[in-house]
């Protein structure tokens, strides 16, 4: 088994608490889920505005962290007012859905995961269980022609043959029903609700009927869905009670959109179909479904100074991602205005370059037996094998290079040029001859395909 548990942010479930789904065309979604390898992510919100760690620095539970970057407001009411009433100024005039999807469409993204709302409850659909969203009056947006965020970019997406996720968080600090009566804050001082759901059994109802109704709006008009990501692990039933009755849920949404998939990070049990580690890659292959969630940049939300990594790092992370057994849902936040950040798209220009030549190594593939050794990474698809060759940047192709394979090959194969390569087979693996005019170049990684 891989690492018990993946340590990132939230670290992730256990792979030895995964339950396989009953349903089969749950587990038939699964492969098609496996075949994909590379998600788009998005976080995107009112949080986009002030460019900092999305909705935590409301929580005062979770302030040594989270309020890193409010470095101009020391009053954490005062802060938290404002940030309430960032709907008032939210307007990403720049929004272009389609511009979104090409950039998602010619870089070989196979599926989008977008926040629908984020902990502070600010949608950004059309719901009409609240009005702290997108389309209300007081948001300024409201009047524009794609208002409706989600269903502009699902269209968008969906249009381009792209799967579809809808991040869901479950914790909703903006609705009154999360917190006890009498609240006089409008969000959260913690994570958690200010009562035990147990004891006020009527007040908690009001927000499970508030959370499914929610929910099934995405499945009925946002659809159809491929995967509800649900966040916020802390809202399951063995933390103070807080049941949202999910498995009584995705029974109803599963008649409407059959074999939908449910990723209730880091609960397990039935309804985490896939487990999902986050800013962190297994060091080791994980035998149940996953997907590494991890930034292009250094944060999920947008940041006015962020860091990109390279086209090589992309590379090499989807790359580790894919011969450990999962997929990679890397994160582009946009920014404020809605377009995206200029140097995360050239960075996901480059990885696309990468896959036009060398996806075949990547997308349908499975674990291969071995799966790595040092810096080469391998797949399989059926009966044919790849080797990809994760160089490093100072690292130039020689006249000769050597891939630890300890199985037969009659074929050797180098994608992209789709050129035949001399081998000869040593101890412990193949020494490829280089062709001369790739001598002294530091590709990002060399693959090749492996016959027998």
């Amino acid at each position: 088994m891989a690492d018990a548990i993946i340590k990132g942010m939230h670290g992730c479930s256990r792979e030895d608490s995964y339950v396989v789904p009953e349903d089969p065309a749950v587990r038939a979604k699964l492969e098609w889920f496996q075949d994909q390898k590379l998600a788009l992510m998005m976080h995107f919100g009112i949080y986009s505005e002030l460019g900092i760690c999305e909705s935590w620095p409301l929580s005062d539970e979770d302030a040594e962290w989270g309020r890193n970057e409010i470095d101009w407001e020391s009053d954490p009411e005062t802060f938290r007012n404002q940030y309430v009433n960032l709907n008032k100024s939210f307007n990403p005039a720049r929004f272009r859905p389609e511009v979104w999807a090409d950039v998602a469409a010619r870089n070989g993204f196979r599926y989008y995961i977008l926040t629908t709302k984020h902990h502070d409850g600010f949608c950004l659909w059309d719901t009409r269980y609240t009005d702290y969203k997108t389309t209300s009056h007081d948001c300024p947006f409201h009047n524009h022609k794609h208002a409706d965020i989600v269903k502009a970019a699902f269209d968008a997406f969906r249009a381009r043959g792209i799967g579809i996720a809808a991040y869901f968080s479950k914790p909703d600090w903006h609705c009154p029903w999360y917190w006890a009566e009498g609240q006089e804050r409008p969000v959260a001082w913690g994570r958690n609700p200010t009562y035990d759901p147990k004891a006020k059994p009527e007040l908690w109802e009001k927000f499970v009927q508030f959370t499914q109704g929610q929910m099934m709006e995405l499945v009925e008009n946002y659809g159809p869905l491929d995967i509800l990501w649900l966040d916020g692990g802390q809202v399951r039933p063995d933390n103070r009670g807080q049941d949202i009755r999910l498995s009584e849920f995705m029974e109803k949404a599963r008649r409407v959109t059959p074999g939908l998939l449910v990723a209730d990070r880091t609960v397990g049990g039935p309804n985490e179909n896939y487990i999902t580690p986050e800013q962190s890659v297994p060091t080791a292959p994980i035998r149940v479904p996953w997907e590494s969630c991890v930034t292009v940049g250094y944060a999920f939300s947008y940041r006015f100074a962020d860091r990109y990594k390279t086209p090589r790092q992309l590379v090499h992370l989807l790359i580790d991602v894919v011969c450990r057994g999962g997929n990679l849902a890397l994160n582009i936040a946009p920014q404020p205005d809605g377009n995206l950040p200029a140097a995360a798209v050239r960075s996901v220009d480059g990885m696309g370059d990468w896959l036009r030549d060398n996806g075949e190594a990547i997308y349908g593939t499975r674990l291969a037996d071995p799966n790595e050794d040092g810096i080469t990474a391998f797949t399989k698809k059926g009966d044919v094998h790849y080797a990809l060759v994760r160089l490093p940047e100072e690292e130039k192709l020689t006249d000769t290079l050597f891939i630890p394979w300890p199985h037969e090959v009659n074929k050797l194969t180098l994608l992209g040029l789709e050129a035949p390569m001399k081998f000869e087979r040593t101890d412990g693996g193949l020494r490829v001859s280089i062709p001369e005019i790739l001598r002294g170049h530091t590709p990002i990684a060399p693959a090749f395909r492996m016959e027998k």
